[in-house]
């Protein structure tokens, strides 16, 4: 693997992507504790907690997101993080807000979700009992 100056890092949601760019310093929170990566770290597997994930960008700027648990994969130049939920921040401040509204929208989207489901799941047995054997 050659020298470089940044890496891919790629954060990943189930339904879209949240970010996708070069940085040259990533900092975030594993179960063991925080942690930092820089372009030529050695190749690194490791789960991530709630937590804030920051980038440094290659033109000196600093990302912060929001994310849920997930996972963080560091193979060659490039990172990948997946989580379960995640939101973009302007500031610490203001995260914390973002990730509070986001994170209780998205609970109760999930929550209503599952309702459909468990009414769609008892009017199918509702049907399949409604159902006469052939003959009888």
């Amino acid at each position: 693997m050659t020298m470089a100056p940044d890496m891919q890092v790629t954060l990943r949601l189930p339904t879209r992507t949240l970010f996708d760019g070069q940085a040259t310093r990533l900092t975030a929170v594993a179960p063991t504790g925080a942690f930092g990566i820089l372009p030529n770290h050695v190749d690194y597997v490791t789960p991530i907690t709630p937590s804030v994930l920051t980038l440094q960008l290659v033109d000196g700027t600093e990302e912060i997101f929001g994310l849920d648990e997930g996972l963080l994969v560091k193979r060659g130049h490039r990172v990948t993080v997946v989580a379960l939920r995640g939101v973009r921040g302007d500031d610490l401040d203001t995260l914390r807000e973002t990730v509070e509204a986001s994170f209780i929208q998205m609970d109760e989207e999930e929550r209503q979700a599952r309702s459909a489901l468990s009414r769609l799941e008892a009017h199918l047995v509702r049907r399949f009992a409604e159902l006469k054997r052939p003959g009888s």
